[in-house]
């Protein structure tokens, strides 16, 4: 293939894997660019690595042939090509940014040496050499301290008790993965942790970071309050990993800019997955990346028709082990005044489902545990279809395994 036709692939994560590998099957060669020295891997099953229920070779993702490992430092959009940190270009014909997202490092104090990296014992969730670092650094007993309550926070701090460490998650907010899942659901969440040993503080807010010969000794809360720490782990969310997008000149807001294409504010740049703002949104999820992935092998394959639309998002959390956690969580879990709500608890069990139903037609749900159900709600929510006014189908996917 000649360098001005070209596909090159920036990021070796699941949006720049599944999209260099559709465009193989789809007879498009590209090249898949990756800074990463481990085998891509399916980010999303860390905290399994983490708890050591799977080994860093079980979440492995079928590589295409074509990849190369280089740290990419700038992009040449006149000459078209990319520039790598050990001084080789690559030219591209087409290239795509699927360039991830970079983990928020809270402003805290004493978060950094004066040589600004993170003191020892102090950790981001985000890589796989993240997940190594701690999964090395972890041992029974040892006091680790997660700060975040969302998502990731939540497995991080799971993950790391059952390696038996004494955690502390210090969450800001008032209750753990506000952004998914309402009041009741989070309470059940934060019982499923403290019956695994973890101690949940939520409004609570880190204020320094206290370090001793450059490892990290103890966490300050704002009101004073200490916490003893052999580890920190921040989990305190993602942004989008646009900063070569922007040294180039593209159009950038939170994310980098794209139409219904996928194209940036080049032509000849397309991006992707968590770098990618769509319509306003960036989505920072595993299921739109992979849509867009696809969406956008069909158009560099020719498919001239093929548009991105944007994704209905669902949120699933699946830990397994003997202590299970499954929830999952779609549109709108709030009801607004007017919204019909329809709820089901068993204390008993930790189970707990709930939907909201707006003009006959079910705009979220939220689920936690024995997730039978959620298959055939996430497809009423997608299909945005009228329900029965008399309500039975509705209990009926409730209450029946749907098929998930």
């Amino acid at each position: 293939m000649t360098s001005n036709t070209r596909v090159v692939v920036i990021g070796a994560g699941l949006a720049g894997v599944r999209l260099a590998r559709r465009l193989g099957e789809l007879g498009v060669p590209a090249l898949l660019v990756g800074e990463e020295e481990h085998r891509p891997y399916n980010r999303v099953l860390l905290a399994e690595v983490l708890a050591g229920r799977y080994s860093p070779d079980v979440i492995a993702l079928p590589a295409p042939a074509a990849l190369t490992r280089a740290r990419v430092t700038g992009i040449d959009r006149v000459e078209r090509t990319v520039s790598c940190a050990d001084g080789s270009r690559i030219a591209y014909g087409t290239l795509v940014l699927a360039t991830g997202s970079n983990p928020v490092l809270p402003p805290l104090r004493g978060l950094f040496t004066p040589d600004h990296v993170l003191p020892e014992g102090v950790h981001a969730f985000r890589t796989m050499d993240d997940c190594l670092g701690l999964s090395k650094a972890v041992r029974p007993g040892t006091k680790a301290v997660v700060i975040g309550g969302g998502l990731l926070g939540v497995s991080a701090a799971r993950a790391l008790a059952q390696r038996g460490a004494q955690v502390v998650l210090a969450q800001q907010s008032e209750r753990l993965m506000e952004r998914q899942l309402d009041p009741s659901a989070s309470r059940l969440v934060k019982r499923h942790l403290t019956d695994l040993g973890v101690e949940v503080h939520t409004e609570c807010r880190v204020r320094d970071v206290r370090c001793v010969g450059g490892a990290v000794r103890s966490v300050e809360m704002a009101d004073g309050y200490a916490l003893d720490a052999d580890l920190v782990v921040l989990a305190c969310g993602v942004h989008p990993r646009a900063g070569l997008a922007k040294e180039a000149g593209l159009a950038v807001h939170k994310g980098v800019l794209v139409d219904d294409e996928l194209r940036t504010s080049d032509p000849h740049i397309r991006a992707i997955g968590d770098c990618a703002q769509h319509d306003g949104t960036v989505y920072g999820l595993a299921a739109p990346a992979l849509e867009q992935a696809d969406v956008l092998a069909d158009l560099l394959a020719g498919n001239t028709s093929a548009r991105y639309a944007g994704t209905r998002a669902l949120t699933r959390l699946t830990l397994t082990g003997q202590d299970s956690l499954d929830l999952a969580a779609f549109g709108e879990t709030v009801p607004q005044p007017g919204d019909d709500v329809v709820q089901l608890t068993d204390h008993t069990r930790g189970t707990y489902r709930k939907v909201v139903v707006r003009d006959d037609r079910l705009v979220g749900g939220v689920l936690v545990g024995e997730l039978g159900t959620v298959g055939a709600l996430a497809r009423a929510w997608e299909g945005a279809e009228p329900l029965p006014s008399d309500g039975g189908p509705l209990l009926h996917l409730l209450t029946n395994d749907g098929g998930s």
